[in-house]
């Protein structure tokens, strides 16, 4: 068992299988050594289970659990960009967050640390990354996070 695999075990961490696009898109583009993935919603066993808006109906604590579920499906892409070979996944680079919450909600980053925290304790220091966080008014199908991520593979 890989590096990677093992971290997932000890967190009690299973990798969904890649969610497919939902429309006229693909779920990651792999240009020269980095793969770009398309926005991930909170799915788990293949459905969307947060939705609605932070500083609403949704509490930071439910929103940090729908940024770790992205992140999930986003580590499921970038495994699936590698061919299934977590070596080749030398980093993440970027994570760009899609918060759903009122215009006076402001904890945009509390919320991302759901997946930013994730990310690091999968893929180590591989995992510390750039990142921007932002409020939107609506998020597709009323998902709570849209998490997009870029890796490097090697």
């Amino acid at each position: 068992m890989g590096e990677i695999e093992t971290r997932l075990k000890d967190l009690g961490l299973d990798l969904p299988v890649p969610p497919l696009a939902v429309a006229n898109y693909v779920p990651f583009v792999v240009a020269g050594d980095l793969v770009f993935v398309s926005g991930q919603l909170p799915l788990e066993g293949g459905k969307l289970v947060v939705t609605g808006k932070l500083g609403d109906t949704v509490t930071v604590e439910d929103g940090v659990r729908a940024a770790r579920l992205c992140a999930l499906n986003l580590l499921a892409q970038a495994k699936a960009a590698a061919g299934g070979d977590w070596t080749r996944v030398r980093r993440l680079v970027r994570l760009t967050g899609h918060i759903a919450c009122t215009a006076a909600f402001t904890d945009q980053p509390k919320v991302m640390n759901g997946a930013s925290d994730l990310m690091v304790a999968v893929l180590g220091e591989a995992g510390r990354h750039a990142r921007v966080a932002v409020g939107a008014p609506a998020l597709p199908l009323d998902a709570t996070v849209e998490i997009e991520g870029i890796f490097q593979l090697g």
